[in-house]
């Protein structure tokens, strides 16, 4: 009995023992990510946020201002102006860009074994760098020599002056956008490989046709794809900076119109905090973007709880 304690407490010791070490390589790896964060994101965070009851200008010390920045936010007619721009521009992109991902992935589940090369392809575009892609769109969007309306033109389409039409401009990003859906395609496709075959073939004995497989097989077991990224793109959407910028406030001619039209909100803070090194009431404007899509994303995943379907859920 008492060689059978001491093995027992023998294995009993090296379970923790191996416990602590799997304890501590844990503490390691997530050590570096908590220095990370604390170092660049909640660090900033908290000094945005001292920054932003304050009047300061990079050069000399800030000095407290009480709450005269969100004061001002408030009732300053470019803040509205653009962050009006903002949620049109993730109304008109978000929707569409998810469609489109969403009919690639379908179309690539069904090539078979090519779907790894044009899932490339379909990637590829995710890797050029904003800045380059909205210089190259600049040129293909122009409304007298631009590709896209010498398309239009050959099949008597006049098409609009995309970057100068204010109507225009911010479907035309949206457009520009749609460049780099290819991360979307690849989570999707993986989403729909996961919607068991057995689904399909029960619905179909029940005559149910293709539309009626898509909405009630398809679309519920990759609803949580689709909640992904409709909460990705949204943030994304509502940060809208490089290509805008690029397109309309890199040195090009454009009319004020135009450029007032695709004034995003990112792109007002960065022009206060560092054109007019307005640091005090750029930060202001930051948190207030930071309040504005906390807002959103806690309506979306409220409204979420009604059509997001996870596997293995029980009611």
């Amino acid at each position: 009995m008492a060689a059978l304690t001491t093995v027992i407490g023998r294995r009993s010791g090296g379970r923790r023992s191996a416990n602590r070490r799997e304890t501590r390589a844990a503490y390691g790896f997530i050590g570096l990510w908590m220095v990370g964060f604390l170092v660049f994101t909640l660090g900033p965070m908290i000094a945005s946020l001292v920054l932003s009851f304050t009047d300061y200008n990079a050069i000399s010390s800030p000095h407290n201002v009480g709450t005269a920045n969100y004061r001002q936010l408030m009732s300053d007619p470019k803040v509205s102006k653009a962050l009006s721009n903002t949620l049109i521009y993730a109304v008109m992109y978000v929707p569409v860009a998810m469609a489109v991902a969403l009919c690639l992935a379908l179309l690539l589940n069904r090539v078979g074994r090519a779907s790894g090369f044009f899932r490339t392809i379909f990637y590829l575009p995710v890797m050029t760098p904003p800045v380059a892609a909205g210089a190259l769109f600049l040129l293909l969007l122009n409304g007298n020599q631009g590709l896209l309306n010498s398309t239009l033109h050959l099949v008597g389409i006049n098409g609009p002056n995309w970057t100068t039409d204010t109507a225009w401009v911010k479907p035309g990003l949206a457009i520009t956008m749609l460049w780099g859906v290819g991360g979307m395609v690849v989570i999707y496709l993986a989403a729909l490989r996961q919607v068991p075959k057995e689904l399909y073939e029960a619905a179909s004995l029940d005559g149910a046709g293709a539309w009626m497989r898509f909405r009630r097989v398809t679309l519920p077991m990759i609803s949580g794809a689709l909640f992904f990224t409709l909460i990705v793109q949204t943030i994304s959407a509502l940060q809208m900076f490089d290509q805008a910028y690029t397109m309309f406030f890199g040195g090009q001619q454009n009319s004020t119109y135009s450029n007032d039209a695709a004034l995003f909100y990112v792109i007002y803070l960065f022009q206060q905090g560092f054109s007019f090194l307005h640091m005090g009431y750029a930060s202001a404007l930051a948190w207030l973007l930071f309040v504005v899509i906390m807002i959103i994303t806690a309506i979306q995943v409220r409204v979420s709880r009604r059509f997001v379907y996870y596997e293995g859920e029980r009611d």
